[in-house]
C-alpha cells in the first residue's frame, strides 16, 4: 500500500510525494524502492493545463503511477504526455500505467533503458523488485525540445548532472524548474564521481536560467508543498560537490558527518539536514576517494 500525498507547490503543478514516513516500508526485504527512494522521499510531478498534463516521471511502481493517473483523470485531464527525468529505476518503474501515452526522454535515457532492459525486467540490475514489462520511451530528443501545453510554453532541457542523461522541465513564463535528481535536499547522490567537474559546470548553466523556484524529485515535502526551493539550492549543490572533491586532499574533511559537512549551508537555509542522507554522504565520499 502506497502512502502518496498530493501536494500543490504552484498553481497547476502537482507533486505526488511518497516516503519519509517513519516505520513505513514498501517491502520487508531489502529492495531499491525503499532503500534510496522512499527512505529519502520521492516525488513525481504533473503540470496541468485544462485537459492536458505533462507527467514528470512515473514513480517507483505501477501502483503509484496508477494513482497519479487516476488523480489526473478525476481533474478532467484526458491528454497525457510523460517526460522521464532520467533512466534510474525509481523514476521509470510506473511507465506501464501510461502505455497508451507519448513518453518523451533524452536520447541517452532511451539508450540506457533499451541496453539494460533485460536486466531491469529480471530484477538483476539493482535487485528486486523487477520492472516487468519495462516500457521504453516513444520519443527521444537531444539538446532541448520546446512543447506547448495548452498555450503554456515548456522547454525540455538535457544536461549531465547526477547522471549523463538528465532531462529538466523549464517553464520560462514562470521561471519554474523541475530538476529531477540533478539537485536533492539534503545532498546529491553521486553516481558519476569522475564527472563531478562537468556536473559543477552544468549547474552553472542552470544558474543562468535564473529560476525563481526549483522542484526536486528528492526533497523535503514541507518545502515542496510551500512552493519549492529558491536558486540557493543550486549554490548549495555546487558547494557540496566542490567540498567532496576537496576530500581527496583533506582527510579530515572526508571524516566529517554530513551534518558537520553542510552545517553552514543548513544554517543559511539552503538545505535541511535529513538523517537518511548521512548514508548517502558516506557513500559519496567513498566513491570520490576511490
Amino acid at each position: 500500500m502506497h502512502r502518496l500525498r498530493v501536494l500543490e507547490p504552484a498553481e497547476g503543478v502537482l507533486a505526488f510525494y511518497d516516503g519519509r514516513v517513519p516505520g513505513y516500508r514498501y517491502a520487508d526485504s531489502p529492495n531499491w524502492v525503499d532503500d534510496g527512494a522512499l527512505d529519502l522521499g520521492i516525488a513525481s510531478y504533473a503540470v496541468v493545463a485544462g485537459e492536458a498534463a505533462l507527467v514528470y516521471d512515473t514513480h517507483v511502481s505501477v501502483e503509484h503511477a496508477r494513482f497519479v493517473r487516476e488523480t489526473l483523470d478525476s481533474l478532467g485531464v484526458s491528454e497525457l504526455t510523460v517526460v522521464l527525468s532520467h533512466w534510474h529505476l525509481d523514476h521509470v518503474a510506473g511507465t506501464e500505467a501510461f502505455d497508451d501515452c507519448e513518453v518523451i526522454a533524452s536520447a541517452r535515457t532511451g539508450e540506457h533503458l533499451s541496453g539494460s532492459r533485460e536486466a531491469i525486467e529480471s530484477g538483476e540490475l539493482e535487485g528486486p523488485p523487477p520492472i516487468d514489462p519495462l516500457m521504453l520511451p516513444t520519443r527521444t530528443f537531444e539538446g532541448a525540445l520546446d512543447l506547448d501545453l495548452e498555450g503554456i510554453p515548456v522547454r525540455l532541457i538535457t544536461t549531465e548532472i547526477h547522471s549523463d542523461d538528465a532531462t529538466l522541465i523549464w517553464l520560462p513564463g514562470r521561471r519554474l524548474l523541475l530538476c529531477g535528481d540533478t539537485m536533492e535536499d539534503t545532498v546529491t547522490y553521486v553516481d558519476e564521481p569522475e564527472r563531478l567537474d562537468v556536473h559543477v559546470a552544468n549547474l552553472g548553466e542552470l544558474r543562468r536560467l535564473d529560476p525563481v523556484r526549483i522542484l526536486p524529485n528528492h526533497g523535503d515535502p514541507g518545502r515542496i508543498s510551500a512552493g519549492g526551493y529558491d536558486a540557493g539550492l543550486i549554490e548549495s549543490s555546487v558547494e557540496y560537490i566542490e567540498r567532496l572533491q576537496r576530500c581527496r586532499s583533506d582527510p579530515e574533511l572526508s571524516e566529517l558527518s554530513l551534518r558537520e559537512f553542510v552545517s553552514d549551508l543548513v544554517e543559511q537555509g539552503g538545505l535541511i539536514h535529513f538523517a537518511p542522507y548521512e548514508r548517502v554522504h558516506r557513500q559519496n565520499v567513498e566513491r570520490v576517494l576511490a
